[in-house]
């Protein structure tokens, strides 16, 4: 028998807008951006016209919201006729953001196209001339954009032979960072009987375990700093085993034109405008060859670290925006480069241990800044002097509670605005 293929992508979020750029960005880069979701998803298409699986699995989140832009809906209907035309099968569930009680009523879906509704189904797929399933794809959608139930716990293996799928968008219990949307355990993977579950929800690629494999593919297209890296889908091959189990193996396919990355720089012995900037292009060259060959937009933020003499200059925030500016007038190259934002995390050049011991006012600042950056430090911080701004009526709306991270940086920028003051009087 000849191993079984598929491909297995999940939250497309088609027509999602970009988070966190400038509006100063150009018109040329703002439109490829506007357009990165939907050539995501052609080249997903393409890809299936190159691999031929058997069949494709969308895990929820094809659109970015409840009421679904006109060019999403047409745009996935399109792709959906291509397939079709292709003989590929096409299984979809709908996510938090589109789904089943949202307004995505107005488009027919192919014949190729297998919707799945709230309560696991199982619906098995055939290889033209066969009477026996290939594999039997078992899924369930979201009701409404803030589904409770642990649908993992629903879902069943039946009789039938073949390959046994789980299609599903949801959160393992555990996870962090994320929006806990129909909450699994493995213990409920492991019990359904899948032989694989293709997942999604959590934009970056994972595998959740091993028997049964589980994974998430990750989003197609990152939308935003905190989703770096190549995006895209799963091929995935399985193959049957003697024992009447398979042997399942994922290999990922990059899909989206934009790639986010943080840049960390090391600026140790720089000591002139000069040398910054030939060490910052020199680090944009480099991530720039080193990304993928369909990469057409590479969104950084460079993070400059380490002991220099440009501390002070770098923490005027008009360095960074002009800096910024400067950098962003050679980003004409494939991939094009756009520079997001500076995070300014360098050191002054002195010996933190001879400050920490001297007997003046610089002396005392280092010592009570290095007293804050205990547990408790950090704590009575929280508690004393930044009490009464979280505690505002307005300003504790905006304001999201400072991470221990966040607040060594806020005592890094204090402690080399006092030496800039104090030591170079």
């Amino acid at each position: 028998m000849h191993p079984i293929r598929f491909i297995h992508a999940a939250d497309l979020h088609l027509d999602a807008a970009f988070s966190g750029l400038s509006r100063d960005i150009p018109a040329e880069f703002a439109e490829r951006l506007r357009t990165a979701t939907f050539t995501a998803f052609r080249r997903l298409l393409d890809l299936c016209e190159r691999e031929s699986p058997d069949f494709l699995l969308l895990a929820g989140d094809v659109y970015n919201q409840e009421d679904a832009s006109v060019s999403a809906q047409l745009a996935l209907r399109d792709g959906f006729r291509r397939l079709e035309s292709l003989s590929i099968p096409v299984f979809l569930v709908h996510g938090n953001h589109d789904p089943l009680a949202s307004r995505l009523r107005s488009v027919r879906w192919p014949g190729n196209v297998t919707v799945f509704g709230e309560l696991p189904d199982a619906v098995p797929v055939f290889r033209k001339g066969e009477e026996t399933p290939l594999a039997i794809i078992h899924g369930a959608s979201h009701a409404s954009g803030r589904e409770t139930r642990n649908l993992a716990a629903l879902f069943r293996r039946t009789e039938a032979c073949g390959l046994h799928v789980g299609l599903l968008h949801a959160t393992p219990g555990d996870a962090d960072g994320v929006a806990r949307y129909a909450p699994f355990s493995q213990e409920d993977l492991k019990a359904s009987g899948m032989d694989y579950w293709a997942l999604g929800h959590i934009h970056d690629r994972r595998e959740v375990c091993r028997e049964p494999l589980a994974a998430y593919p990750g989003c197609t297209q990152g939308l935003h700093i905190n989703e770096p890296g190549e995006k895209g889908c799963l091929l995935v091959t399985a193959e049957a085993r003697p024992d009447g189990g398979y042997a399942v193996r994922t290999s990922f396919r990059p899909l989206g034109p934009a790639v986010w990355k943080t840049l960390e720089m090391d600026l140790g012995g720089v000591a002139s405008l000069d040398e910054l900037e030939n060490r910052l292009r020199t680090g944009l060259d480099r991530a720039a060859a080193e990304v993928w060959s369909g990469c057409e937009m590479l969104l950084v933020r460079l993070r400059l670290q380490g002991r220099t003499e440009l501390d002070g200059l770098l923490r005027k925030r008009t360095t960074c925006a002009e800096l910024a500016d400067r950098l962003r007038e050679d980003g004409s190259g494939v991939p094009r480069i756009w520079i997001k934002d500076i995070d300014v995390a360098t050191r002054p050049c002195v010996e933190r241990g001879a400050l920490l011991e001297r007997e003046d006012l610089l002396g005392e600042v280092f010592r009570l800044s290095e007293a804050a950056r205990t547990a408790s430090g950090l704590q009575a911080l929280r508690e004393g002097p930044l009490a009464p701004l979280f505690a505002h009526a307005r300003a504790g709306k905006a304001l999201e509670p400072l991470t221990d991270e966040e607040l060594a940086r806020l005592l890094d920028d204090a402690e080399s605005l006092c030496l800039d003051l104090l030591e170079n009087d």
